[in-house]
Order: structure tokens, then C-alpha cells, then sequence
């Protein structure tokens, strides 16, 4: 079937059309990302129902990442979600001639949400303790921040949000392969490799995203179907393929052993009316009238 997503989501926005946007196979490959994606989140629910309620927590986490994920790659799929920005260095010939490229800001929406979940999924693998988690999540959204005002900023003081993020990078890296590290190691065997594996995965991975924004919104050295390509193949590494690893590292891991005493509320005897109840009235008054067991021999 053709795709005609560019023939009604046009490269005109506000008025204005942008000289430097995705073509049909850029939108292709956006599809085909935006496919993975739904197939991953399907995959994580549905391996979801095959443990107990209270053991289901990561499993709730990833496929929330694959499922946002998958919208925004059905938008820019779809030519949505994008603003014309003027590039800092115009350029006469080449796939990126032109005044102003596409970029678009929905990415960043995506990864907003997103990668605090994949911290989450480390960090509590890892047992780390809430202020910690709580403290790099709020760095990663600094991170993110940066990283889309810098791509719409059309002066060169864009690169020094760049600075910013790769500062916030550079943060959370450390977390990662050092105290999260540690700490997951001390928690098992099992549970150290499986973070190891995850961890290291999203380390490499997310060192990348510089280099692919620095030649895409930054630099405006390749052009947007190979942003799609450069992006996508690494958003799918982190997310989809991050995701299984990590949810087969803890096919055996009780959360329980990593500070996450979650109760499901079948088992909960004040949910399910199994619990014991008072003879006598209880709205804080018991009218002169005293219960008593009545085993109790007066």
C-alpha cells in the first residue's frame, strides 16, 4: 500500500514550508519503527499476565516506553508533530540545502517520558534508594530539556544547551556504571547481571544520542531520512530490545528482594472482606456498650 501521509500532512506549517524535511522512505522507516514499537508493547503486556499482579511491575514500565514510543513514531511517521527551524550554517547543494530543516519537537515529548521509565527499570533493578532514583530522573529531564530548546534555538547558542545535556549525560552514566552498579551487584548474582547486561546496553546507547542530534538538529549534516534512520535504529535498541533483556533478566527475580514489597489486593484481607470485624458500632462511638469475646467467661 502507498503511503500517502506526506501528500496530506504537507511540509507547510504555520504558513511557512520547510526546505529540509523527511521524504516517503524516511516515512516508511517511521512506520516500520512505529510497527516494532506496538508489537513490543503487546509482547510486554501480554508476558505481563503470565505473573502475579505484584510481580508485574517492570513489565508495566516497559510497555509503557514501547507504547509512548509508538505514538510518537506514528506521528512523525505521519509528518506531525514538527516545527520549521532556521539552520545555523544554510547550505547550498547537497540533501540539507536550504534555510530552515524540520525538526521535530514530538521526539522529544517521546523521550520526556520515556526515559525516566527506562531509569526507573535500572534503578530499581538495582535497588537504589527513592531520593537517588528521584535525583537522576530529575537530571535525565534536564537532559531532555536542553536537548530540545538547543534544537530549536537558530543561533550557535545552541551548543551550549548541547553542553548542558551532554553535562546531565555525563551524570547519569556514572550512576549507572558505578553506584547502580554496585548496588545491584550486592543484591545477587542474578540480579548484578541482569543489570550489567541492561545497564551497559543503555550506557553505550545513550552516549550516541549526542552524536546523532550534533549531525542532525545540531550540525545539519545529514539529511532527515537518515536522522530517521540514525534515530530509529537506536530508539529501538534502547526500548524494544532493552525491554526483552530486561524482562528476561527477571523471569526469576523476586521484586521483593529489591526493596519492592508491592501486595496485590486479592491477598488483601481489608479489600476482599476476609477481615475481622468488630461486634460493635464503629463510627467512633460505642454508646456505653463494651464488646467482648464471646469466649470470655465473666
Amino acid at each position: 500500500m502507498a503511503n500517502h501521509a506526506l501528500d496530506l500532512n504537507t511540509n507547510t506549517q504555520n504558513g511557512k514550508t520547510v526546505d529540509i524535511a523527511i521524504t516517503t522512505h524516511g516515512s516508511d522507516f517511521y512506520w516500520a519503527v512505529c510497527a516494532v514499537m506496538t508489537c513490543a508493547s503487546f509482547a510486554f503486556m501480554g508476558l505481563a499476565l503470565t505473573k502475579p499482579r505484584q510481580n508485574r511491575i517492570f513489565h508495566y514500565i516497559t510497555a509503557a516506553i514501547t507504547l509512548v514510543a509508538a505514538i510518537a513514531y506514528f506521528s512523525m511517521a505521519s509528518n506531525l508533530g514538527w516545527t520549521p527551524i532556521d539552520v545555523e550554517f544554510p547550505r547550498s547543494a547537497g540533501t540539507v540545502h536550504g534555510r530552515n530543516r524540520e525538526i521535530f519537537y514530538v521526539r522529544y515529548i517521546d523521550w520526556f517520558i520515556t526515559t525516566p521509565l527506562l531509569l526507573m527499570d535500572l534503578l530499581l533493578t538495582a535497588g537504589m534508594p527513592w531520593p537517588t532514583t528521584l535525583f537522576v530522573i530529575l537530571i535525565d529531564e534536564i537532559m531532555i530539556v536542553t536537548g530540545l530548546v538547543g534544537a530549536l534555538v537558530k543561533s550557535r547558542y545552541k551548543w551550549g544547551y548541547f553542553v548542558f545535556g551532554c553535562a546531565a549525560l555525563a551524570y547519569i552514566v556514572f550512576h549507572l556504571v558505578w553506584d547502580a552498579r554496585k548496588h545491584a551487584n550486592a543484591l545477587g548474582r542474578d540480579v548484578g547481571r541482569t543489570f550489567l547486561y541492561c545497564g551497559s546496553l543503555t550506557s553505550l546507547l545513550w552516549i550516541l544520542y549526542p552524536i546523532a542530534w550534533g549531525v542532525c538538529e545540531g550540525g545539519n549534516l545529514i539529511a532527515p531520512d537518515s536522522e530517521a534512520v540514525f534515530y530509529g535504529i537506536l530508539d529501538l535498541l534502547a526500548k524494544p530490545v532493552f525491554g526483552a533483556l530486561l524482562i528476561w533478566g527477571h523471569r526469576g527475580i523476586d521484586p521483593a528482594r529489591l526493596g519492592l514489597h508491592l501486595r496485590d489486593y486479592a491477598n488483601d484481607d481489608m479489600i476482599d472482606g476476609h477481615e475481622k470485624r468488630s461486634d460493635g458500632p464503629t463510627n467512633g462511638h460505642n454508646n456505653g456498650v463494651r464488646n467482648q469475646n464471646p469466649e470470655t467467661t465473666v
